[in-house]
């Protein structure tokens, strides 16, 4: 048994009985103990004592805090093990469902960012759809309106054009509008998409630029498609307006010239229905076939049709006019030595009946046929002189008087203003002139109702 004892030299005494048991006088008997017992050395530094069962175990303070703290140490070290194993299946749960939440928002994500780019692919692909349509009809449109134009070309008496410029194969047509080079079409989005797992194992998403920059500027693409086409369908509309146009003033100028070539004939008191065989200029013919207009044509098309009626009326009676002495038979100004009917006769000074128009001019002036005919006279006729007399058909004559030549015989066909002889003296006359008649079955009509028509047909 120990005791504890700071100073040993104030050590109780101790007595022993006969069986070597200690007896300590004046106390009572200590307990046993094994809590350690600080005692200090003779040195005078302090120490610890631990003793049982009649052992002691001395060591110094350091060595003591040192065990303490190793077994506080490992004291909880075992605490925190047994608390990560008690808890473990928790944590690793929870980072299990952290991780597959993390998972499914970025599967989210990319499904999300792949619909979008199926979204916008498909409407680009039914704005490229939508535009090559409208190009297609656009081109066509341009093809119809070229085979227009080439229709209105053909009309003679109409300054047409209404052409397009071959520029408008590169979409740039006939009006001015800017041009569509081949390039304004939408351009085709590239929708690969890039994922990359960084190493801390948190996916992150990562999609191109270049796919986004085409996302941001296909509205702008699609937008100056369209404009480009709308400028070119309103320069398209107002080719077709200008061909529309250019058909209503043709029709109109080949039914106003009909109406004045038959106030013509209404003037002159010729029966139209009297003027049918007209000499025609070269071989020509064939089968009769009837115009009709088909049953499935367009707007222009029946216009068309009209105007064509319209200019072959007025070709027919074009053509009834060339047998129709309506011209001068002079050229250069027209003045009169004397009238159509009753005059002093200037050899007999008697009232006579003078049947032609005295024209002044020179000695060797031309004189021209007035229409299309065939010359039955040529030669010396009494008081005309030298005289030329033309047969033009539905008993329409005309005759030249005192000429000092003739350019033609009997038999001969005559172009209109064709040179039949020179102007001269010959026969009955008092000078230099042309007597010039026309007569109808025979019979001799003033020439001025035949020229006033033709100066009102030529003014119109």
């Amino acid at each position: 048994m120990s005791h504890y004892s700071h100073h040993p030299e104030h050590a109780p005494r101790h007595t022993h009985d006969h069986y070597g048991h200690a007896h300590d006088h004046g106390r009572a008997p200590a307990r046993h103990s094994k809590r350690p017992i600080r005692q200090q050395s003779r040195s005078g530094q302090n120490g610890y004592t631990i003793a049982h069962g009649g052992r002691q175990l001395r060591f110094g303070p350091v060595v003591f805090w040192v065990a303490v703290g190793s077994v506080v140490l490992m004291g909880g070290w075992s605490a925190a093990t047994a608390t990560y194993f008690a808890f473990r299946d928790d944590v690793l749960t929870r980072l299990v469902a952290r991780q597959a939440q993390m998972q499914y928002a970025y599967e989210d994500r990319i499904a999300e960012l792949r619909s979008k780019i199926d979204r916008t692919t498909s409407r680009q692909m039914l704005d490229q759809e939508q535009f090559s349509r409208k190009l297609d009809q656009i081109m066509r449109r341009q093809s119809m309106l070229e085979s227009r134009a080439a229709a209105l070309n053909s009309l003679p008496d109409v300054n047409v054009t209404g052409s397009i410029r071959p520029a408008a194969r590169n979409m740039s047509f006939t009006e001015p509008a800017p041009a569509a080079p081949a390039a304004a079409k939408p351009a085709v989005i590239n929708d690969t998409v890039t994922f990359v797992a960084p190493p801390d194992r948190e996916a992150r998403l990562e999609s191109r630029g270049v796919a986004v920059a085409e996302v941001r500027n296909e509205p702008a693409i699609s937008k100056q498609a369209d404009d480009t086409l709308d400028r070119l369908q309103t320069s398209l509309d107002r080719v077709e307006r200008k061909q529309f146009a250019i058909l209503t003033a043709a029709e109109e100028h080949y039914e106003t010239r009909a109406r004045r070539m038959k106030g013509v004939f209404s003037d002159l008191g010729l029966n139209m229905a009297n003027i049918r065989n007209v000499p025609a200029r070269g071989g020509v013919g064939g089968p009769f076939v009837p115009v009709r207009i088909p049953a499935n044509a367009g707007p222009f098309e029946r216009q068309m049709q009209r105007v064509n009626i319209s200019r072959a009326q007025a070709d027919r009676l074009t053509a009834m006019l060339t047998v129709v002495p309506y011209r001068k038979p002079v050229a250069g100004p027209v003045e009169f030595s004397s009238g159509f009917g009753v005059r002093s006769d200037p050899f007999l000074g008697r009232p006579a009946m003078h049947t032609g128009l005295d024209f002044r001019a020179s000695t060797g002036e031309p004189a021209r046929a007035t229409a299309i005919g065939r010359v039955v006279k040529a030669g010396w006729q009494g008081g005309y002189g030298k005289m030329v007399e033309i047969d033009h058909g539905n008993g329409l004559t005309t005759r030249y008087g005192h000429l000092s030549v003739i350019s033609v015989k009997v038999g001969d066909n005559v172009r209109l203003g064709q040179t039949i002889g020179e102007v001269g003296s010959t026969g009955r006359s008092t000078g230099p002139h042309l007597h010039y008649e026309t007569r109808i079955n025979g019979e001799a009509v003033d020439p001025q109702r035949f020229l006033r028509a033709g100066v009102k047909l030529a003014a119109s």
